[in-house]
């Protein structure tokens, strides 16, 4: 034990800290300039030892700034069925990455005796990186930090976030969730895919093949072209930004083309054609289209969810399944696709607070939940009643044929999908499958429903603390009066929706609106900014009108 600390003590003055640092481990991880993280990376490799040491399981590591610029990285850690880290421990992140040099050892003891972990249990870590430059020197203070303590770990070298999610899943599940290795995955996710295909419509045609992938010049790009042997020319995928000579996510990704609501820079995609963009570690997805007028439509997250729920709720009737489906969205939601999802398509919809984790979470409490942010991420979980009900339904003589047709499309469903987390690669598989079995071009899954026009404005404030919110973010508890005030501009216009919230990094109030037409969504949000800049202490300049 104290041959340990000592090894301890001696690694970490090569990874030192810079003093009067101050990081926070959030829902993204660490994130910062690349040069400000290596001291991090070494003492999450140490508490990556704990945490297995702790769980008496194998836990993932990743190195990945996923859609920040180039020069930054991160990192977070990866729970053993996996999900993301455990709340608590994520303190524990915070206290070992900001604690000096001298205090590390008094850190990690103090880890050690509140979670009463017995260091003679061995540890298992899997760690990966994404394809930035400074990966590899940072991957590796990770690797000694396990090293540290005595732990064992496996490179995976270069693979997407979701990629490695799914290893951690598979070693801990005993290879029951599928084979820990790259190939593995390809195997499992490919397979179930050519079997979705084989269900295609006949009015599906050779062409209708054919997508454009906008790989973010990152990892994303590397693991589809490695995949694409595996898919038997059943998907014909062209990519762009594969990093050969872009830089990573400069005007190209998924969050570049949600944001600016354009195709990505070094795409060529013709009228009509379907292209989708992941963003940078490939755990997020976006598809879009121009049509003949050459106007830009993007199907984001809602419109991907909404896909998925109406493709499983049909096959759950044709099986005659009795399972619970349901979508979770959050406030940012549009509300054309919740009215759709629940008056049209009869799902269950469910809103909670923004952020994957309280998504995911709900999500759980169904036999089915379909969950995606609207920026592209999210994936569908199945309980596990689910798939025996699913498995059993298939693999019984007396199935009639429509009930077991459905049945093994809807076992692989479950197969193609990532369940750990949102993965583009699973989800773009996923997609694609659906849209030939039901025979439908981009332009009719885009006109399930029409969004409504809706508006994201940003009030500066000195303090976001005096915002607090209830029912999933969309009334305001205080300041007084803010809410009353919201509630009777939301009256003044047709099909109208606001609601606020704090920015959980920075001093600014997030002001989100929709209503039947641009113009009154863009007046509802400018008026409700005013409202939120007055009682609410905005600093600066009082809000603009946008017209």
């Amino acid at each position: 034990m104290m041959a340990h600390f000592q090894d301890v003590s001696k690694q970490s003055s090569l990874h030192p800290k810079p003093a009067e640092l101050v990081s926070q481990y959030g829902t993204a991880g660490f994130r910062a300039n690349a040069k400000l993280l290596d001291h991090i990376m070494f003492r999450m490799g140490l508490l990556a030892a704990l945490r297995s040491k702790k769980t008496k399981a194998t836990i993932g590591v990743m190195v990945t700034a996923s859609h920040n610029p180039e020069e930054d990285n991160g990192v977070k850690l990866i729970d053993p069925m996996g999900e993301m880290l455990l709340q608590t421990w994520e303190s524990y992140a915070t206290q070992l990455a900001n604690a000096e040099q001298e205090d590390l050892l008094t850190a990690l003891k103090d880890v050690i005796e509140k979670e009463a972990i017995n260091m003679s249990q061995e540890a298992n870590v899997f760690v990966g990186k994404d394809t930035r430059s400074s990966s590899s020197s940072l991957s590796q203070a990770v690797l000694d930090g396990v090293a540290a303590l005595g732990g064992h770990s496996k490179d995976y070298g270069l693979v997407t976030t979701p990629q490695l999610h799914y290893m951690v899943r598979c070693q801990n599940t005993q290879g029951k969730y599928g084979e820990a290795t790259v190939e593995g995955y390809y195997k499992k996710l490919c397979q179930a895919f050519i079997q979705l295909i084989n269900n295609k419509a006949s009015n599906c045609t050779d062409d209708q093949k054919h997508l454009s992938v906008d790989g973010a010049n990152g990892i994303g790009a590397l693991k589809v072209h490695e995949m694409e042997s595996h898919l038997k020319k059943e998907l014909l995928i062209s990519l762009f930004n594969d990093g050969s000579k872009g830089k990573l996510n400069h005007q190209c990704g998924a969050d570049f083309v949600k944001v600016q609501q354009k195709p990505p820079t070094g795409i060529e995609i013709n009228p009509g054609e379907r292209g989708c963009s992941f963003d940078g570690d490939a755990d997020r997805i976006v598809y879009y289209y121009t049509d003949s007028d050459g106007r830009f439509h993007l199907l984001d997250g809602d419109k991907i969810a909404t896909l998925i729920s109406t493709f499983l709720k049909e096959l759950l009737t044709q099986a005659s399944l009795d399972l619970k489906i349901a979508v979770v969205q959050t406030a940012y939601a549009n509300g054309s696709s919740t009215h759709y999802l629940e008056n049209t398509m009869k799902v269950t919809v469910v809103c909670t607070k923004t952020g994957v984790k309280h998504l995911h979470h709900a999500a759980q409490e169904f036999d089915i939940g379909v969950y995606f942010e609207a920026n592209g991420h999210g994936t569908v979980l199945f309980s596990e009643a689910a798939e025996e009900k699913i498995q059993q339904l298939a693999e019984n003589p007396g199935t009639d044929d429509e009930r077991k047709r459905a049945a093994l499309l809807l076992q692989n469903t479950v197969n193609v999908i990532n369940q750990t987390v949102g993965d583009a690669i699973s989800d773009m598989l996923l997609i694609e499958a659906i849209l030939a079995i039901k025979g439908m071009t981009i332009q009719q899954w885009d006109a399930m429903y029409t969004d409504l026009p809706n508006r994201q404005l940003k009030v500066k404030v000195s303090d976001r603390r005096v915002i607090d919110t209830t029912d999933a973010e969309r009334r305001a508890v205080s300041p007084a009066g803010l809410q009353e005030a919201i509630d009777s501009l939301v009256k003044k216009y047709k099909q109208a929706r606001s609601f606020v919230r704090p920015s959980g990094t920075e001093d600014v109030v997030r002001v989100y609106a929709e209503a039947e037409a641009q113009e009154s969504t863009d007046a509802l949000a400018h008026e409700v900014s005013l409202a939120v800049y007055r009682l609410a202490g905005g600093v600066g300049d009082e809000p603009k009108p946008l017209h």
